[in-house]
């Protein structure tokens, strides 16, 4: 049954003859035609029917066309139609083959040129343009683009052929609607994009300035909106539950609120709360909506009241209900309204319960999407190969059908479960997979690096997991595409990415990490084994999405520990650096071993920019590598100069000697530092130099100048009141810095804080709670405080140490509104106000001092180590990595050896590794990395010797003493007074 009212029409709409026609209220007609319509729409300028897939119009003006005013049928031979849209002079027409025709004002229909080969399944007419969707979810325009509703961006002429809207590529999309020159999609998690004319605010975005580019409608986000529709500069869109909002042109009191004011921002027509609307429709000037459990429809804007022809113009700026018949309300539910420019049309269908109620197609109207019965019909290959091919192709080669795909019932997140669970069911065809990597990587290479909404970026999700899944071994073609395309993504797109990453289950996260670390693992090998046709510009980008992923994780606080991102393939590369390099020593000409060892040195360039990829043993390899790389690039391959930056000194005045010696500024700091102490006999192989810095770091603890600060847990910071020694605070950096540098230790115990400075990181409470505990713990106490009282009973402002953090901070008093932000200024007035000169000057000196700044690879903790040594001391790991030279591990001596050291205190403990190495330090990774060789002295006045050390060689020269009394008493003593070592 079809329903209307409103200006004059022919009686019957030339559907029933005028006799059959049923006359309501206030001009209302009724009537039942004997083919039953199937769908309709009306514009400015026809009214169109679809009957058995036949279309009939109706001519609604004659302005320019002389005509009978009857139905006249379209002679459109072989083709049945399923929905006809009427905009302000002709009709667009969509057939039940998903193909698109234009009808013009003479009633002229031809194809539309642009959407050939392609399924269209939804369309949309406004008054000078049109709109389709395809079923692989693209958005096409034609017509004029005078105020930008073709969202072609500006300037873009107009079009008589249909042109990809592709800023919304990747918008899974479940409504398109056209008003008079403003345009309108949503997709299927009910964001709302509008465009084209704003004159009246009828784009909802707060102002009347047009827009040629699809704009998210903000102000609408969170409403889950389920459908749209555009009247002529109006706008009115329907959310879940039931709610209806407006905005634009008020004129007509279209927009219902009670005014005839113009809204620029969507708003709620509040006479229509808690009515549960189930449709909304715009017609010109006007509104109508319908609710489906009550069976009404109210209107709301311009109206025709009184018999047609004699009707009466008013404007109704409230929802007012139409007065339908007593049979639609009894017998008929409402399927669907129309709204043209005067004219309004209500179509009914008969309960789905009763038997003569009319057959309408059912065509689906939203776009493909992936599901698991879909992957288990060309899995099990049920279709044909061809139709399997065709439907992969359709399916991979759009993101916007894979943004839509494996969607909640919410329709606003991805059900990952059921995702995975899908995926994982192409691996059961390997003909399918091949299909689907090369239409993925097809689709990969058309994505938009400037999507437009948060849904176009759900691909950056669903691809990893799909690409893991099907992805072969040893390939990582789709993995690099994939990585191209995130990094060509726009700031803004990529924050949004970063942010949908963080929310994903630890699974999929996981999984992330797995394809990029596999990936860059896979590449590193391959580079390893010589392979230097391989592009290290890839290698970058698999690191710099895993760099992403990993910053992701630490700023959201996800359980994803750092040893998932290390790659220990990096290892492998190290050790054929290693093998490359000992080669060159013997042939020194061979051309292709010096591209290798270049090749792989580029490599750890690399490599030097993302510190997580690495453990801290293969750094530490990288800096040693990349310090020996840049010398021999100074000095020549593997030639040597001794006799440079040799430091003469005394050991009674270390510190004033270096501070002479590098005041001169004659020290190449490039160069390794050789060390001499006056007086003594010894080659400095790395033994005297362990010595200078150990007995250096002494010096600097007990310098009167009080550079430095010795705190109450003995940890040492730079003294705050000392601003007038600035050189010394460079020159204390420049010692740090060389130490470093030449890969020894400083006996200083700098607390982390000053790591995370040099390396650009902010210090925080909890490094303060490191360096003074009491004031920490007093901060933590104050921020942890519940009772207001008791923080205000403090009577603290914000002052530290005589010192103001804020302007006028002696009057501020600290409360626990701004507790928190008296606590941060508290530790930067710490960390950074109180001793900044002092730092900039340290910090000028270490780059100095160590002038290969890949240092800045480590972590705060690793360079810490690094600098300071590890502050573990395993001692049975040194017995274990004990070698033995005319002795052997079960001889008596060397049984009571190890007796006598264990009954050391740790003090003495620690006093042996100083006579031994020259420093008490232990390397990163332990006793394993030092060497410590036992060797027997066998002689006829053994008891009247003392052990000796070749500290470069960590030798250890212990006479066969008689007894193990002796060997006590001889150790103790040569531990404990010898300060000049053995024999170098």
């Amino acid at each position: 049954m079809l329903c209307f009212w409103g200006a004059q029409v022919r009686e019957g709409l030339g559907l029933v003859k005028a006799e059959q026609v049923k006359k309501g209220k206030c001009g209302l007609r009724c009537l039942c035609p004997k083919t039953a319509v199937q769908d309709m729409s009306a514009g400015r300028s026809f009214a169109g029917f679809i009957r058995d897939g036949k279309v009939s119009v109706l001519r609604l003006r004659s302005e320019d066309y002389n005509h009978d005013g009857k139905l006249k049928k379209l002679q459109l031979k072989n083709k049945t139609f399923r929905q006809i849209v009427c905009g302000g002079d002709g009709a667009v027409l969509l057939a039940n083959a998903g193909n698109v025709l234009i009808m013009d004002k003479s009633t002229v229909c031809k194809p539309l040129k642009g959407l050939e080969n392609r399924q269209v399944i939804q369309i949309a007419c406004g008054d000078h343009h049109s709109m389709a969707l395809t079923k692989d979810g693209q958005v096409f325009v034609w017509g004029e683009n005078s105020h930008g509703q073709l969202g072609l961006r500006k300037d873009h002429p107009g079009s008589p052929s249909a042109q990809h809207v592709q800023s919304l590529s990747g918008v899974p999309l479940a409504q398109i609607s056209a008003g008079g020159d403003h345009s309108f999609v949503l997709s299927l998690s009910g964001v709302v994009f509008g465009w084209g004319k704003n004159s009246a605010g009828q784009l909802g975005l707060g102002d009347t300035t047009d827009r040629h580019v699809p704009t998210v409608v903000n102000s609408l986000n969170g409403k889950k909106t389920v459908s749209i529709s555009c009247g002529g500069e109006h706008t009115a869109t329907l959310s879940k539950g039931g709610t209806v909002f407006t905005f634009g042109s008020g004129g007509s009191g279209q927009l219902g609120h009670k005014s005839f004011r113009d809204e620029h921002h969507p708003r709620v027509v509040a006479e229509l709360w808690g009515s549960e609307v189930s449709q909304v429709t715009c017609g010109r000037h006007h509104t109508l909506v319908s609710v489906a459990s009550s069976k009404l429809i109210y209107s709301f804007g311009c109206w025709i009241q009184g018999k047609p022809g004699n009707g009466k113009m008013i404007k109704k700026f409230v929802p007012f209900p139409v007065d339908l018949s007593t049979k639609c309300n009894r017998e008929y539910t409402i399927e669907k309204l129309i709204a043209g420019e005067n004219h309004y049309f209500a179509l009914f269908f008969k309960g789905l319960g009763n038997k003569s109620a009319m057959s309408k197609p059912n065509p689906s109207k939203g776009i493909v999407t992936l599901n698991e019965r879909m992957i288990e019909r060309w899995v099990s290959e049920r279709d044909s190969w061809v139709t399997i091919k065709r439907e992969i192709t359709k399916m991979f080669s759009s993101a916007a059908c894979l943004n839509g795909s494996f969607l909640k019932a919410s329709q606003d997140e991805q059900d990952f479960e059921l995702a995975e669970k899908a995926f994982s069911k192409l691996l059961g065809n390997e003909k399918v997979i091949s299909k689907v990597m090369k239409v993925v990587e097809q689709m990969l290479r058309s994505l938009n690096p400037n999507p437009v909404g948060e849904e176009s970026l759900r691909i950056y999700i669903l691809l990893p997991e799909l690409i893991r899944c099907i992805q072969k071994q040893q390939r990582t073609e789709l993995t690099e595409a994939l990585a191209s395309k995130i990094l060509q993504l726009d700031p803004d797109a990529h924050k949004v990415l970063e942010k949908h990453w963080s929310k994903l289950p630890d699974g999929w996260l996981k999984s992330l990490v797995k394809l990029f670390r596999k990936a860059s693992a896979e590449l590193i090998g391959q580079i390893s084994y010589g392979k230097m046709n391989q592009d290290i510009q890839c290698l970058e980008k698999f690191l710099k999405i895993l760099q992403t992923i990993h910053q992701v994780c630490c700023s959201a606080n996800r359980d994803i520990p750092n040893r998932d991102f290390i790659i220990h393939e990096i290892n492998d590369l190290l050790d054929m650096l290693q093998v490359t390099l000992e080669y060159l020593k013997e042939c020194n000409d061979v051309y292709d071993i010096v591209l290798k060892q270049h090749y792989y040195i580029r490599t750890i360039t690399i490599l030097l920019k993302f510190p997580f990829a690495a453990d801290s043993a293969s750094k530490w390899r990288m800096f040693c590598y990349l310090r020996n790389e840049k010398l021999q690039s100074i000095l020549g391959s593997f030639m040597h100069n001794d006799n440079t930056n040799m430091l003469q000194i005394n050991r009674e005045s270390v510190l004033t000697d270096t501070l002479e010696y590098l005041r001169q500024n004659i020290h190449s700091y490039i160069h390794p530092l050789k060390v001499e102490f006056i007086g003594e006999h010894g080659s400095d192989i790395r033994g005297l130099s362990a010595e200078f810095f150990s007995l250096l770091s002494q010096s600097i603890l007990k310098w009167e100048k009080k550079v430095l600060e010795v705190q109450e847990n003995s940890l040492v910071w730079f003294n705050p009141d000392g601003m007038e020694a600035n050189r010394d605070f460079y020159y204390l950096g420049v010692i740090c810095g060389m130490a470093l540098y030449n890969h020894h230790f400083i006996n200083i115990d700098f607390p982390l804080a000053l790591f995370k400075k040099l390396l650009q990181q902010s210090p925080t409470l909890n490094d303060l709670e490191e360096l003074s505990p009491v004031e920490a713990r007093s901060l933590k106490s104050l921020l942890e405080e519940d009772e207001e009282e008791v923080v205000d009973m403090l009577f603290l402002d914000f002052m530290v140490k005589g010192q103001e953090l804020i302007p006028n901070g002696n009057q501020i008093p600290v409360t626990k509104a701004n507790r928190l932000e008296y606590v941060d200024l508290y530790v930067d007035f710490i960390f950074n106000k109180s001793v900044k000169s002092q730092f900039e000057h340290f910090s000028e000196g270490f780059y100095k001092g160590c002038p290969l700044d890949a240092w800045s690879m480590f972590h705060p903790e690793e360079l810490q180590q690094f600098f300071q040594g590890s502050p573990k001391y395993e001692w049975k790991e040194l017995q274990l990595c004990a070698s033995y030279e005319k002795c052997s591990a079960s001889d008596e001596l060397i049984k009571n050896f190890w007796t006598v050291f264990f009954e050391l205190s740790e003090e003495n403990k620690r006093k042996f590794l100083v006579f031994l190495y020259g420093t008490d330090r232990v390397p990163v990774g332990g006793f394993s990395k030092r060497v410590l060789n036992i060797s027997l002295l066998n002689c006829p006045d053994a008891d009247d010797r003392l052990p000796e050390a070749q500290t470069c060689f960590g030798i250890f020269i212990l006479p066969k003493y008689s007894d193990i009394n002796t060997l006590r008493n001889k150790l103790i003593h040569a531990i404990s007074f010898c300060e000049v070592f053995g024999r170098e």
